[in-house]
């Protein structure tokens, strides 16, 4: 039997929502796979970075910068301790410089995708998928890519119809 892991990264405190800053509890990520995992059999990972960045908005996002320009692997809480059993991963993370955040990267490295395949959800205020899902083919090699779900983070919460739709045209739900 299939099994589905949703991984994701999202990130709370200060968020920039249409052009004004708010503070929240839960990222815009998180909340979409809440709403995801009441929809479909799945297990979950939450990828956390062992130093995480700034919950100050625009520090935060000074930081994931030099990260991507570093190309650094940031040390995550936890990883898990293998993904084998698992046919399809959605792979939920917020936009950061126009990818996934690099987190995002230390959780790809640590594994063999081949065989996988990859259902990349992006939260972001306007930004898409960026070049995320051509990132994931290059750090996912021998992995199915699917198209990405892009969702805007300010309306995460309402965002059940979209997910429960792409959901469905991946053969998930």
């Amino acid at each position: 039997m299939a099994k589905t892991l949703i991984a994701f990264f999202s990130r709370a405190d200060e968020n920039y929502f249409g052009g004004a800053m708010r503070y929240v509890k839960t990222g815009n990520t998180e909340i979409v796979c809440n709403i995801m995992k009441d929809m479909i059999d799945a297990d979950t990972f939450k990828i956390e970075m062992k130093d995480p960045y700034s919950p100050v908005y625009m520090t935060c996002i000074e930081e994931a910068k030099q990260d991507l320009r570093a190309n650094a692997r940031p040390e995550l809480v936890s990883m898990p301790a293998s993904i084998d059993e698992y046919d399809t991963i959605v792979l939920a993370y917020p936009n950061y410089w126009g990818t996934y955040p690099m987190a995002v990267a230390t959780f790809l490295d640590a594994f063999d995708f081949s065989g996988k395949t990859i259902l990349p959800l992006c939260t972001n205020e306007g930004s898409g998928m960026g070049h995320s899902e051509s990132d994931l083919r290059k750090a996912a090699a021998g992995a199915e890519i699917r198209s990405g779900l892009s969702i805007t983070g300010s309306r995460a919460a309402g965002s059940e119809g979209a997910v429960k739709k792409w959901l469905a045209a991946n053969g998930v739900l």
